[in-house]
């Protein structure tokens, strides 16, 4: 039986990496792949997914009105499909989420999924809600606060380096928008 998978982690935690070789390691085998990536993540080049360390690979954009299982459904019908990645998957909508489990179920198409828990004020974003509650396998990947504690928490800053805890759920940054702490040091840094 295929599984879905869901790889969760703070930001700066190697997700895109990890998806990245993941799919290499399928198509060195020769097996077909396909990648889906958020539409609003605009960080890099469109319809790619890119990782800090330099890797990258096409990939198909999604929004909340991408109808996930029909685009798998109409690539595995020109070619079997061995495993479906989905980078930012904080981004998918429950309903896209109810899809990837479908093509698990249905189709017997592994898929792993791979983003954020929580947002920068410690909620968790609808898709990863999502998944949390139906994927067959969590995998917490770490990465590390400044203090060498485990980080869990993404700290979103200004432009000098200020914590925030109002705005928006979804701001598109990187290193320069966020920063990823334990929750002793998150909640440090929010109280000032």
């Amino acid at each position: 039986m295929a599984k879905l998978y869901f790889y969760y982690a703070s930001m700066n935690a190697g997700k895109s990496t990890n998806l990245l070789q993941a799919d290499f390691n399928y198509r060195e085998r020769g097996m077909a792949t396909m990648l889906f990536t958020a539409a609003i993540d605009n960080r890099y080049a469109a319809g790619t997914i890119t990782s800090r360390i330099g890797l990258s690979a096409p990939a198909t954009t999604f929004d909340a009105t991408t109808d996930l299982g029909r685009c798998i459904a109409d690539r595995h019908a020109g070619g079997p499909l061995s495993c479906v990645l989905v980078d930012e998957a904080q981004f998918l909508t429950p309903a896209q989420v109810d899809q990837l489990a479908q093509i698990c179920d249905g189709a017997g198409i592994p898929v792993l999924a791979y983003g954020l828990r929580t947002d920068f004020r410690g909620q968790l974003f609808p898709g990863s809600a999502r998944l949390l509650a139906l994927a067959d396998s969590l995998v917490e990947i770490k990465s590390v606060c400044v203090c060498g504690r485990k980080a869990t928490m993404n700290l979103r800053v200004d432009d000098s380096g200020r914590a925030l805890a109002e705005g928006r759920q979804t701001e598109i940054g990187g290193n320069d928008r966020y920063v990823a702490l334990c929750r002793r040091h998150f909640a440090e840094a929010l109280l000032g």
